[in-house]
């Protein structure tokens, strides 16, 4: 079967994987470069935070989390990245005066899976048998089944495995302008298909009417003072800041979600928070040096869960929300076996 997707961010690659293993031509539309400078994809931090994620999500993210954490390997491994997968868990924790927002945490993942209840306070001497430079922090939670996944180098490694590969043909640079059941149009030309995905984000929202865009923001630190090895959050009334470790002494600090579809460059407020509470997290963030500053948007309905839709000869995936990483894996197997696997 020859198959069109238009839309090569985190799902339409994800998509292109799976589809590739099964011995499906694919055809890939974008209006980005093939390496997916503007994708929301490439500025994630990669977080597969199954347990984290349930503060503010509907349970069934958890369920999807774990099928997609089981996926990944055998993805990262058909690109021969393994190393960019960690599952070593991640720490949340609080300064004293916030202690109730730790209990606050635990207690809301308590009410929606019944997994949380296993999930135990750790004291100072516990948090730092796990990360040492985490000292200055009294109390905290360790979640075991959480890691992440590089997603930089899953974006990059991608692009050059699908580029490479004789069963696809790639159109960076084109805007799908509309697409139907078997059909992409680009301007006036309509080209046929066995099966189209659309797996365009936002750049689908004349056809999905509700999708709206969630503004997220990072920076990317170089500290070599710090020694932090899985991803951390720290909670906080105001705002909650997640640093992901990556290689060579590098940290994506993140934790803003403004309800726009702006992506022009960070606030001066949005900056001094995030600096602020990095640094009162770890001392050794004083004299780390800002590598870069990224902001990009989420595609997102109004409950926030993502959605598959269905027709003759088209499939439809959208909406992951800030769960990317957490998500596509799973959905995009629930996608297949609805639709053109069916």
């Amino acid at each position: 079967m020859n198959v069109a997707i238009a839309g090569a961010g985190l799902v339409g690659r994800v998509l292109a994987l799976n589809l590739l293993n099964n011995g499906y031509t694919i055809t890939l539309y974008d209006s980005d470069t093939a390496y997916g400078e503007e994708a929301a994809g490439i500025t994630a931090a990669g977080m597969l935070a199954v347990f984290a994620e349930l503060e503010s999500a509907e349970s069934i993210i958890f369920d999807i989390g774990q099928r997609s954490i089981e996926l990944w390997p055998s993805l990262l491994e058909q690109l021969n990245i393994m190393e960019s997968f960690q599952h070593k868990g991640s720490i949340i924790t609080a300064h004293p005066q916030d202690a109730s927002e730790l209990d606050h945490f635990i207690s809301t993942l308590q009410s929606k899976v019944e997994e949380a209840s296993k999930i135990k306070m750790l004291n100072k001497e516990e948090i730092m048998a796990l990360e040492p430079d985490l000292d200055q922090h009294s109390k905290g939670f360790y979640l075991p089944h959480e890691g992440q996944v590089d997603a930089q180098v899953f974006m990059k490694t991608s692009s050059d495995y699908l580029l490479a590969h004789p069963n696809v043909t790639w159109h960076e640079r084109t805007e799908v302008t509309s697409l139907s059941e078997g059909t992409i149009n680009i301007g006036e030309e309509t080209y046929n298909y066995d099966w189209v995905f659309d797996a365009r984000g936002l750049g689908a929202n004349v056809e999905m009417k509700d999708l709206r865009g969630v503004r997220g923001e990072v920076f990317w630190l170089e500290a070599p003072e710090v020694k932090i090895s899985r991803p951390t959050r720290m909670l906080h009334p105001r705002y909650k800041i997640y640093i992901v470790p990556r290689p060579n002494n590098r940290y994506i600090i993140g934790a803003t979600e403004i309800e726009s579809e702006d992506k022009s460059p960070m606030s001066v407020r949005s900056s001094l928070e995030l600096l602020s509470a990095v640094y009162s997290m770890h001392t050794g963030f004083a004299e780390a040096r800002i590598v870069n500053m990224t902001t990009n948007c989420r595609p997102a309905f109004k409950d926030n869960l993502p959605k598959i839709e269905h027709a003759d000869k088209l499939t439809r995936i959208n909406g992951l929300y800030r769960h990317g990483y957490l998500m596509a894996p799973a959905i995009v197997e629930q996608a297949l076996n609805e639709g053109i696997y069916k």
